[in-house]
């Protein structure tokens, strides 16, 4: 209907983007996937409503998004759920808690990434230049 195919993987991001922060373009293929899926509009719903939780929902609700994540019949949203299940006591403290080690992780996650992709290609000197940020001397 947009007159070009969408590829799942934007179709996933378009899944979980704010409508506020989209484009035109994206807002028509968002209209157009809703109108052309029912398994998208669930699962736009059901991601939207869990991006809410994470930004100042409380536990009783996260409760009810799991149990319509569980009977919506979308195996990957199914999936998801029982996965947030195995360490409900992690989600409910990032629910409840100011503060997340994400940036921490990120930069660990970075590092590890850097690091594999140097393996055997040169010494100390130039990880070390990949690795400490640019800055002027003064």
């Amino acid at each position: 209907m947009t007159g070009h195919q969408i590829s799942p993987l934007t179709a996933a991001a378009l899944c979980v983007k704010p409508r506020g922060q989209m484009t035109d373009r994206q807002i028509v293929n968002v209209d157009v996937l809703k109108a052309a899926s029912g398994e998208f509009t669930t699962m736009r719903q059901l991601a939207m409503r869990f991006r809410g939780l994470l930004r100042g929902g409380t536990v009783e609700k996260l409760d009810a998004w799991l149990g319509d994540a569980r009977q919506c019949g979308i195996f990957e949203m199914r999936r998801f759920a029982q996965t947030l299940r195995q360490d409900i006591g992690a989600v409910r403290n990032a629910m409840l808690e100011s503060w997340s080690n994400g940036q921490a992780e990120g930069q660990n996650n970075r590092l590890k990434t850097l690091k594999r992709s140097m393996y055997g290609r040169a010494g100390i000197d130039l990880l070390r230049a990949r690795v400490m940020p640019l800055h002027e001397p003064g």
